[in-house]
């Protein structure tokens, strides 16, 4: 008699489409789980991920799209994981808004935009969830940032949302143990800002951080599956994958 199959591993990402998301998406995959992948607006980003692990591995990726400053919607994207795979063993809080607020001209629209992508959602996303990873023993991962801790200057409210989801991370780590493990990946200089073309400022942060280099999105991918699969007696961290930038 053959044994039964044994059932993949099942990750929802959020903000899977593009940038470094598609990447944690890719690296994921290629290490056998099977994929809920979250995108807002870059549905044809999106589409052409799934199809290309598709024909990697076929009925082992889900499209789920959804505005997740919309809390009545995080229900429904683990009701929609539920059905397709039957499971959920990680949450990976990857979707996020970046952008300049200057101070003295800072608006309430700014602050909840920003707010409502790194902190209000990676939190409900995560109690949706939290009820299917306990059963799997599973884990969370949020998207950090190392400004959370050492602020941009000129990006005052994005700093402030994110070091929310810091603190997130270590509360969740309490509130959810020992069943649910959660942890953070803090990356430094990986994929510059859409809108950043000043070429000297990229070039002064990199002669500051000690590795000399920017980071490539694989290894912040590394770092998230590492956390999810084999980090099992680590909870409540968050791991800076900056080059030693912070320090610097």
């Amino acid at each position: 008699m053959t044994a039964p199959t044994q059932a993949r591993p099942v990750v929802l990402v959020s903000g899977a489409a593009r940038r470094i998301g598609a990447v944690i998406a890719q690296t994921l995959h290629a290490a056998g789980h099977d994929l809920a992948l979250h995108c807002r607006n870059s549905r044809d980003d999106l589409d052409q991920l799934i199809a290309k692990l598709e024909r990697e591995r076929p009925n082992s990726t889900l499209a789920l799209q959804a505005d997740l400053s919309d809390l009545t919607q995080m229900p429904a994207l683990i009701e929609a994981t539920m059905q397709r795979f039957g499971r959920l063993d990680g949450l990976v809080n990857n979707a996020s808004d970046f952008f300049a607020t200057a101070f003295g001209s800072v608006t309430s629209e700014q602050w909840d935009r920003l707010f409502a992508s790194n902190a209000r959602a990676p939190f409900f996303l995560a109690q949706a969830a939290a009820p299917q990873l306990k059963k799997t023993g599973g884990a969370i991962v949020n998207l950090l940032d190392i400004y959370a801790e050492r602020p941009l200057a000129g990006h005052s409210v994005y700093c402030m949302a994110k070091a929310a989801q810091a603190a997130m991370t270590h509360a969740l780590a309490l509130e959810l143990g020992p069943e649910v493990r959660v942890n953070g990946v803090a990356p430094g200089a990986v994929m510059w800002p859409e809108a950043d073309s000043d070429a000297a400022h990229r070039a002064k942060i990199i002669e500051r951080t000690p590795l000399k280099r920017t980071g490539q999105p694989a290894e912040i991918a590394d770092a998230v599956l590492w956390l999810l699969r084999d980090a099992r007696f680590v909870t409540g961290q968050i791991i800076r994958v900056d080059g030693g930038r912070f320090f610097a």
